[in-house]
């Protein structure tokens, strides 16, 4: 009788960084207003989950061990093409920074930063996202402008602009099933 074993379990480090990981994406204001507006579909949720694990799996099966910007990159391509959002406000670049030192620490088995990232998303849980509006680069020459006009009529403060949905592709799906995830075109060293 030929008995099926099952696969090992994965090593206490790879179950804490995945831990840590999927913390700090929960702790992530950008990605958690694109699962609560909805901005994903209705499998919002999932697609955050699926995210933690095409990260895990990232530092899990490459080498060189994935850098700061290439998960950045994967962060920004996957809030492009699964929550319709063009990442403009750069805050990609901390939690691909925090993702990094999380792996750091959990291949020695430090727990501190994944369990301070865990007791942050504990206490933003259930917490609305609120939207940040993206500082204008160019309102430092307004403001000038501004302080120049004698005419004593003061202009109604402008809205905020909201970002245009990109256009959303197919993935790219190889032979095997697996979706494949484009970086922007340059690969990480």
């Amino acid at each position: 009788m030929d008995v099926v074993s099952a696969p090992p379990p994965p090593p206490p480090s790879s179950v804490l960084f995945a831990r840590g990981v999927i913390a700090r994406l929960a702790t992530w204001e950008t990605l958690r207003l694109a699962v609560q507006e909805g901005w994903g579909g209705a499998g919002a949720p999932q697609k955050r989950t699926w995210l933690a694990s095409v990260i895990v799996d990232a530092f899990e099966e490459t080498v060189p061990t994935p850098d700061d910007q290439y998960v950045e990159e994967i962060l920004v391509q996957v809030l492009a093409d699964e929550f319709d959002t063009d990442l403009e406000d750069g805050s990609a670049e901390p939690v691909a920074l925090d993702i990094v030192r999380l792996w750091d620490e959990t291949r020695v088995g430090r727990e501190e930063l994944v369990r301070r990232f865990e007791a942050k998303a504990q206490s933003v849980s259930g917490q609305r996202a609120v939207a940040q509006e993206v500082p204008d680069a160019n309102a430092e020459e307004w403001e000038d402008e501004e302080d120049d006009d004698d005419s004593g009529i003061d202009e109604e403060d402008e809205a905020p602009q909201l970002l245009e949905p990109r256009k959303r592709e197919e993935p790219e799906v190889d032979e095997d099933g697996f979706t494949m995830v484009k970086g922007k075109g340059t690969s990480h060293k």
